[in-house]
């Protein structure tokens, strides 16, 4: 038993991680129609920012914060410059996610370029350990929890009681229409594209302490559980990102605590799998089959 819960105690750390991530991910493909594959070069950016800051002795708290405000920057800059003009001129969205894997190919290789393959560490005070039901939680593991818990009810209440929220909703449902009744669709969407950033900065700051050391290619092997754990809730859901992301971590770290830890990724995406045979659309269908085209 102590073993289960001890797997369980791990995959609730993990999970907490795996939602702040795809919460970002799924809200911005819900609102913009992109499937970003660049969502882990975002990542990578706003860690390695979190981990100047934090060498030149900044609290590694202060710099995640100064991180996700970079990466919301970042997430904009790379819809601006680069994916908004394929958008205008109406690539599909096929075309669009070869488009951001290339995006995300050249950043990828850009911050290696920069840094070096070499693992990194922050440095962040150990803090205190709470033990609950065979379950021990480190203050870093509880502080991720509570922010995927704070940043999920933040997106629900945003969503459903703010007029910037409504119009979120109004674009992930039709975007034509929503600019016809007057919706600042290009604002909307640079709040959307900022608001995704950030998630993937703070995710990603999470992940590599959670993790210890890291090098750039840590997100490249993340975000295959980042999207496993989207698609699985049913992409474009917040509801759906949370709970694709608690049955991902959760039942990777069992698999991995009972049988193979290098074999985890392949009982996630085999859970993702028979979920998906049984509900195409994932745990919260909503948007992933109506979409067809950017735009």
């Amino acid at each position: 038993m102590s073993t289960l819960m001890s797997a369980v105690g791990f995959g609730l750390v993990t999970a907490a991680i795996l939602a702040i991530c795809a919460l970002g991910f799924t809200l911005q493909f819900a609102v913009t129609n992109v499937f970003n594959l660049a969502y882990g070069s975002i990542m990578t950016g706003g860690g390695f920012i979190a981990y100047a800051l934090n060498s030149s002795g900044v609290n590694i708290w202060a710099a995640m914060a100064v991180a996700g405000i970079c990466g919301g920057i970042i997430s904009v800059g790379l819809n601006t410059l680069i994916y908004a003009p394929f958008i205008r001129h109406g690539l599909n969205l096929f075309g669009m996610v070869i488009v951001t894997i290339a995006t995300g190919l050249i950043c990828d290789n850009l911050v290696q370029a920069a840094v070096g393959p070499n693992f990194f560490s922050y440095h962040a005070p150990a803090g205190g350990s709470l033990r609950f039901a065979d379950m021990i939680f480190t203050t870093q593991e509880l502080v991720m929890i509570a922010l995927a818990v704070i940043l999920m009810a933040a997106t629900r209440i945003g969503l459903t009681r703010t007029r910037t929220g409504k119009a979120m909703r109004g674009m992930s449902v039709n975007a034509a229409l929503a600019r016809a009744c007057g919706i600042p669709t290009r604002l909307i969407i640079a709040i959307t594209w900022f608001a995704s950033g950030v998630m993937a900065a703070v995710g990603a700051v999470a992940l590599f302490l959670d993790a210890s050391t890291f090098s750039p290619t840590t997100t490249s092997d993340f975000l295959i559980l980042v999207i496993a754990a989207a698609v699985l809730g049913g992409v474009g859901s917040a509801e759906g990102a949370f709970v694709g992301a608690l049955v991902v971590g959760i039942v990777t770290e069992i698999a991995g605590a009972y049988w193979n830890p290098e074999l985890k990724n392949v009982v996630a995406f085999g859970v993702l799998v028979a979920v998906l045979l049984a509900r195409p659309q994932g745990i919260f269908a909503r948007l992933s089959t109506e979409k067809e085209v950017v735009g």
